[in-house]
């Protein structure tokens, strides 16, 4: 992410944190269902990380998803984390913060069992192949990296409505995510008939060697 970028979302966000979790509800759909798929998807995470944050939204319904679980966000807005950090101070040193954008790893000798990236990856522009790349060098073996996110739209004013908001939104993201990680579910779904759509996907690493083909195939049976 060019320092450029990161000033502009860091501006956008100084006004959207006060407002942020009364508005988002209309239109950031997926969120509280791939929570739910995971439960099932990833039973029994240890170290979890959600990258952008944002207000601890996800967090607060991952420590209670999760309650062996420790949890860190990272996002690079100081509004936003001085919002999660009150909102989720009762659960103490279980949840950890970090501000900065995720273009390197921050999992160092104990990667994270599961990343969340809930509607930020398309609004890493540029920045969103290293964020995935990132994750999957956080991630341990058998880990999971789920996404929640804008797929695309047919209509090229709500693509170029969306673009002033910093969101991209053409398709790019779930090419990506299925090339490089391994599925275990994946979704696409229409919103408010079709204007956008919006896809879920979790998925782990590729295995490397001799079992990756094998792996492969058994991972295709998985996604729904």
């Amino acid at each position: 992410m060019s320092a450029q970028v990161e000033q502009q979302l860091q501006a956008y966000y100084h006004f959207h944190s006060a407002i942020y979790d009364a508005t988002r509800w209309s239109f950031l759909f997926g969120r509280s269902r791939i929570l739910r798929d995971l439960k099932v998807v990833c039973p029994a995470p240890r170290r979890i990380l959600e990258v952008g944050c944002g207000t601890g939204r996800n967090v607060s319904h991952l420590c209670e998803l999760y309650p062996a679980a420790t949890v860190t966000g990272i996002d690079l807005s100081e509004d936003m984390l001085r919002v999660a950090r009150k909102k989720l101070a009762p659960y103490g040193q279980r949840v950890s913060w970090v501000r900065r954008p995720y273009a390197a790893g921050v999992g160092g000798p104990k990667p994270f069992d599961l990343i969340l990236f809930s509607y930020s990856l398309s609004m890493f522009n540029p920045g969103w192949q290293e964020a995935i790349s990132a994750a999957l060098t956080d991630l341990t073996d058998e880990g999971c990296v789920a996404v929640v996110d804008f797929h695309s739209s047919r209509l090229a004013w709500f693509r170029n409505w969306m673009g002033v908001n910093h969101v991209r939104m053409e398709g790019h993201l779930l090419p990506f995510l299925q090339q490089n990680c391994l599925p275990r579910l994946e979704r696409v779904s229409a919103a408010y008939g079709g204007v956008w759509q919006y896809f879920q996907f979790v998925g782990g690493r590729r295995p490397t060697g001799a079992a990756s083909q094998a792996a492969a195939t058994a991972g295709r049976g998985k996604v729904n």
